[in-house]
């Protein structure tokens, strides 16, 4: 009986295919490279800061609805991913609630977005229980009044901040520093990224990213304080660094929730980025973060 030698080729494919199967996550991420479509990325991107100029710039009228657009569709994206728990949150009460609070802020400031979040919380137990009640009841209402305050409640800061003195270039601090650490985060990451940052919750991020967060985030709120507030250059850099890292923790935030729920993306309305709120979930922390401070600031 004849035995053949081994194939050196088809022992060279079997070990290349057996080292792919046991790599880690993130060495199939950094095979993959960037793992998303730049080009509609960036496009994408472009577009939503000429919408969000134009409307803050040349016709602030249209900003507020403008945000009220952008709030109606991520309360829809967050409707339909907890569904994906299981919580039934019934949509209309929210979206009720979300033109409710954006014209109550409008009309009537600080005081109008908290009455219309409290009459909003309240449509919305009345809409779910005429339904049924019980437990699975009580879950669905903590689920619709989680969405109320994630999207709508801290939205509207960002209207508050449009009605103080130069409100375009507050708005434009509070959305921009967000940007700049998107921005920034991803450059660094994909040039620099060797040391994850939560591989539990987030794989693809890392404290080198995390490093170009907080220099193109910073950089970007001082240069708008100091050129376009004339506001101290300390102000600016205290303000940049704080919004880094609270938008960080809303990019960690909405990533525990997207695995906890099984999903990868809230939505896939904007190429390249996936849904409204995964463009947005940084921008809701950093908005009211940017009133707190600058009444803590500069009273």
């Amino acid at each position: 009986m004849s035995t053949s030698a081994p194939d050196p080729a088809a022992a060279t494919a079997s070990t290349s295919v057996e080292a792919v199967a046991v790599a880690p996550e993130g060495e199939h991420a950094k095979r993959r490279g960037p793992g998303r479509n730049l080009p509609a990325a960036i496009g994408v991107g472009l577009a939503l800061v000429a919408v969000l100029a134009l409307s803050v710039l040349v016709v602030p009228q249209a900003f507020p609805v403008v945000a009220a657009i952008a709030m109606v569709a991520a309360v829809l994206e967050l409707t339909r991913a907890l569904a994906h728990g299981g919580l039934e949150v019934p949509a209309v009460p929210l979206l009720v609630g979300v033109i409710g609070m954006v014209v109550s802020t409008v009309v009537f400031g600080a005081e109008g977005l908290m009455l219309s979040t409290a009459a909003a919380v309240c449509v919305l137990i009345l809409w779910r229980v005429s339904e049924s009640m019980g437990l699975t009841a009580l879950r669905d209402v903590a689920g619709g009044v989680f969405a109320l305050a994630w999207v709508p409640f801290l939205g509207c800061f960002l209207l508050l901040l449009m009605q103080r003195d130069q409100g375009a270039m507050l708005v434009l601090l509070a959305v921009l520093g967000p940007v700049g650490n998107d921005v920034g985060g991803y450059i660094a990451g994909v040039l620099f990224g060797r040391h994850p940052m939560a591989p539990g919750i987030s794989p693809k991020k890392s404290w080198e990213g995390f490093a170009g967060s907080l220099v193109l985030g910073t950089a970007m709120v001082t240069l708008i304080a100091v050129l376009a507030l004339e506001l101290p250059w300390w102000v600016g850099v205290a303000i940049g660094a704080v919004l880094v890292v609270v938008s960080t923790c809303g990019d960690l935030a909405e990533s525990l929730l997207k695995r906890d729920l099984g999903i990868k993306d809230m939505g896939h309305l904007l190429p390249g980025h996936g849904g409204v709120l995964d463009r947005v979930d940084s921008i809701l922390l950093a908005a009211p973060t940017t009133y707190v401070m600058l009444e803590v600031l500069l009273p």
